[in-house]
Parts: C-alpha cells; structure tokens; sequence
C-alpha cells in the first residue's frame, strides 16, 4: 500500500506538469498565428444616369418661432459680434437646418466615399455651418478662422469620441467618422456656446434645409423610399415616396413648435 501509494504522489504533480506545458503550448501557437485577412468592403453598385430620379421639397414651421436667444461671447474678447443660439432658424415659417436623407429602400447598396472633404469653419465663435452632413469614412476639414483657441470635441453615440484643440491659424483637423449616426452633437470647450451637428450616411442622398427651408436630393435609382426630416429640437419625421424612372417628386414636411 505504501509502495502503491508513493508512484501514485509521483505520477500526479508529473501529469498536471505535462497537462500544463501541453495547455501553454497551445496559448502561444494561438497568439502566434496571424489575424484573418478583413473581407473586403462590397463593389459600390452603379446607378444608371438615365433613369435617376430625384425628391424635392420645403420644410415648414406650423406655427410662431421661439424667440433666438442671445448668447453672451464677454468670457471671450476675441468673440466680438452679435451672436444668437441657432437651435430654431426660421424665415417667413420655412425651417433651415432641417436633415433630410433617405433612411429606408437602399437595401444593401455601397456606395464610395466622395474624395473631397467637407468644411467645417470656426469662425465669430460659431460653427460654420451649423448642421451638415457626410458619408461616412468621408473625410471633414475643420479649420479655425478666428483669432482664439478652439476645442474640437464630438460626443458620439456609435463613433470615436475625441477632443482636440486648435489654434490660430493652425493647420486643418482632418477627421472622419466610420459609422452612420444622425445628429452627432460636436460642441467647443473653450467657448460653451458653441454647438453643431454632423449627420454621417450610409449613403450620398441627404441634404440639408437651407434658410428658405427647400432641399433636394438628386441621383436616387428607381425604388420605394421612406425620407427622414430630422430637427435638433422637433425631433424626427418620416414620409414614404415611390420613384420611377426620371421621376420627380416633391415630398413637403410640416414641424410644429
């Protein structure tokens, strides 16, 4: 029994030691074999000239405007000038700064990432412009006119989230966000009133409501869509639209304050 007893003890601490050595050799051929290749990106699908379609419309306000309020720019001397919060910009009740872009009926379709930036200025301590949108991967060019430092920060749901500042005639920021999202808030933490959105979209068939609240999306194939108009402070509403070969459609939207 003692004899039977003494191999046993032995050969355990031996079997885990080789159970062990097996089990590390393993770990480390894991961590030494190389990362799969990332599948490669689908072929933007073409869209034949011939047949785009487009959507135009205005968007309106039913009803009086809030009153702009004023911001105070004294923590700042360089930020001279009038200035007002841009979350409301109405004229003779059409609605600027509205997003609108085709949220549902592309499918799967790629589209490429247009090779020119988009500018984003800083200047009179305000964001110019105050709401745009990009592709997504599409590269921004922020740059900074006015005569301080500014901060650059983003706070995105479902992309990075960086801080950057910038001054004085300082070189472009070039930065790009990977993933759709709508309304991404990008504030200045010099300046607190300084407030805008950028929209990043899957595809190029958005635009944004310009001071007479008209927009137009061009180029659209042939299909069902549904269009989002999407307001900073009205929310969100949508409107389906059927399109055919050359058509062209208007597509109005109404927010109520």
């Amino acid at each position: 029994m003692k004899t039977r007893t003494w191999i046993t003890g032995t050969c355990l601490p031996a079997a885990l030691g080789l159970a062990l050595l097996a089990g590390c050799g393993k770990k480390e051929s894991a961590e030494e074999q190389p990362p799969a290749a990332p599948a490669s990106a689908p072929a933007a699908a073409p869209i034949d000239p011939a047949t785009a379609a487009v959507v135009v419309g205005v968007v309106k306000l039913d009803g009086a405007a809030p009153k702009a309020a004023k911001i105070d720019m004294s923590q700042d001397p360089a930020c001279k000038g009038a200035n007002v919060a841009e979350n409301v910009v109405v004229s003779d009740g059409h609605l600027a700064n509205v997003f609108v872009y085709v949220k549902e009926g592309l499918g799967n379709r790629a589209f490429d990432v247009p090779k020119e930036a988009i500018k984003l200025d800083q200047s009179g301590c305000r964001y110019h412009p105050h709401v745009m949108g990009v592709v997504a991967g599409q590269t921004i060019s922020i740059i900074n006119s006015d005569p301080t430092t500014h901060n650059i920060h983003p706070t995105p749901k479902d992309n990075r989230e960086w801080n950057e500042s910038q001054p004085p005639k300082a070189a472009a920021l070039e930065k790009s966000f990977a993933r759709e999202e709508i309304m991404l808030p990008v504030k200045c933490n010099q300046h607190p009133w300084m407030r805008m959105f950028v929209n990043v979209s899957k595809s190029p068939f958005f635009a944004v409501t310009g001071p007479d609240g008209k927009f137009e999306i061009k180029g659209l194939p042939p299909g069902d869509y549904t269009i989002a108009f999407v307001h900073e402070k009205f929310g969100e509403q949508t409107q389906k639209v059927t399109l055919a070969a050359k058509d062209s459609k208007t597509v109005d939207a109404m927010f109520k304050p």
